[in-house]
């Protein structure tokens, strides 16, 4: 099959092209580059440096006829989607649109799409499930549910086979670390230049911690799913704060304290989730548990600094 990755020259997305690409798929890459690298790309996929929103999406669709879509590119900051949602309402939803709209035209039978645990908003209960109330915090929260609920009437009025991915906080090398995500790539990067990590609040909010690898071998699993739905993907593990600092540090031989600064907003408190039903129907669970995965990613920037240094 030929899967057409949007992101794919991403953080999560260039990890899932290559895991793509080594099950032996033909692999079409769109990325336009704003947080994605060239030097992400795998070179045996094919690339377009192409934003989803763009018109030209359909030459693209038209050309390759793609039999399924892992659908990865986004507005992703928080920060951006509370000052400018209409830049996140453009990305996240009316690109998607873009996306799911070629789907259809051209005969794309699956389409996998990233969403996020942030449509939860501050729980109820813990650990979160799919039956959780949505009740995002923030713009991002609610663009990235928005497009859910597309996908769940397109396959009911035209048959388009799908499954959205809740995400939890996925880390790893070659994460973006000039945004506000990421927090263990911002951490890791900043402490190996000796430089001070910032914590928002008193350190004592608290994530769900997914490594990358993780995520793309979810991605591949729910490509090649015949289910429809919605999975929440991450560890069932809480992890505050304060416990990555402390992880990270150890890593990179980091003896000073981070700075706490106040809360941002439209940031939630705490979760973690429950992922029984993705073991379940898709045959997936977390192999990497977080202090490898620490250790992973610190070893990734440091080599990464190593040779910008040179």
């Amino acid at each position: 099959m030929k899967v057409l990755v949007t992101g794919g020259a991403g953080f999560i997305g260039s990890h899932t092209v290559d895991l793509l690409i080594k099950s032996g798929y033909e692999v079409v890459v769109i990325d336009n580059l704003v947080t994605g690298f060239e030097r992400n790309l795998n070179p045996q996929a094919k690339f377009y440096r192409l934003d989803i929103c763009s018109p030209d999406l359909q030459k693209v669709f038209e050309i390759e006829k793609p039999g399924g879509v892992i659908h990865l590119a986004a507005q992703t900051a928080v920060t951006r989607s509370l000052n400018d949602p209409v830049f996140d309402a453009r990305t996240n939803i009316c690109g998607s649109l873009n996306l799911i709209s070629n789907c259809l035209k051209n005969d794309t039978k699956r389409i996998i799409y990233s969403s996020s645990c942030a449509i939860y908003g501050d729980p109820d209960y813990l650990p979160v499930d799919e039956e959780h109330p949505v009740k995002p915090l923030s713009p991002y929260g609610i663009s990235k549910h928005t497009f859910e609920h597309y996908l769940a009437i397109y396959h009911t009025l035209h048959g388009l086979s799908f499954i959205g991915l809740r995400y939890a906080n996925v880390y790893g090398p070659r994460q973006y670390t000039n945004g506000e995500g990421g927090v263990v790539a911002i951490f890791t990067t900043r402490m190996l230049r000796n430089e001070q990590p910032v914590i928002y609040g008193k350190g004592n909010k608290s994530r769900d911690y997914i490594f990358v690898e993780d995520v793309a071998r979810a991605n591949l699993l729910a490509l090649n799913s015949t289910v429809n739905g919605f999975f929440n993907i991450g560890t069932g593990i809480e992890t505050f704060d304060q416990d990555i600092f402390e992880y990270v540090s150890r890593e990179c031989v980091y003896l000073n304290p981070p700075l706490f600064v106040a809360e941002r907003p439209g940031e939630i408190k705490r979760i973690f989730l429950s992922c029984k039903k993705a073991a379940e129907k898709l045959n997936w669970q977390p192999l990497v548990p977080i202090k490898e995965g620490i250790a992973r990613t610190v070893a990734y920037y440091r080599d990464l600094l190593r040779n910008e240094n040179r």
